[in-house]
């Protein structure tokens, strides 16, 4: 990618063609129209409201003779800057998918999903249906719920509490 853009990963590529834009003193919608873009959808591209498409960002660097690839490649910098904000905010599971009668004993708003991991997971494994395990183990991944559940002092712990 050319150095010109580098500056910008991780901002939305429509702000980038906005500044693009005003600098040559071009108007919104008279080039959405002259490259083929309906102005309406230029406009939540510029706004960053909606992503820019492959086809949409070769027409823009073209018509402002623009590195080609470059409006692409930070429309994905933009995507993993997204994915990762969203990554960092998910800590804890879906609690609308957990009962609040398994947590009886806690308020469920305030448990400290990463500290308490072994007990959360033992008490779905241990009273939970099968919707409330599949969220745990979407929470916290396969391996660690593996390694929880297939401890010998679990797993007495489980056959304990289900003898018929």
């Amino acid at each position: 990618m050319d150095m010109q853009f580098h500056k910008y990963k991780g901002i939305h590529p429509g702000a980038i063609v906005a500044r693009e834009l005003k600098k040559r003193a071009l108007a919104q919608r008279p080039f959405a129209l002259t490259i083929g873009i309906a102005p309406q959808s230029f406009n939540q591209i510029i706004k960053a409201k909606r992503p820019l498409p492959l086809s949409a960002a070769l027409k823009i660097e073209k018509a402002l003779s623009l590195e080609e690839g470059a409006l692409a490649v930070l429309q994905t910098y933009y995507d993993i800057e997204i994915q990762k904000l969203k990554d960092a905010t998910i800590t804890k599971p879906n609690i609308t998918r957990l009962r609040k009668s398994l947590f009886w004993d806690t308020d469920i708003d305030t448990i400290d999903w990463e500290k308490k991991s072994k007990a959360v997971i033992e008490r779905i494994f241990e009273r939970g249906n099968i919707t409330e395990k599949k969220e745990i183990i979407r929470f916290y991944g396969t391996p660690k719920v593996r390694s929880i559940i297939s401890n010998p002092s679990t797993k007495a712990k489980f056959t304990r509490s289900h003898k018929p």
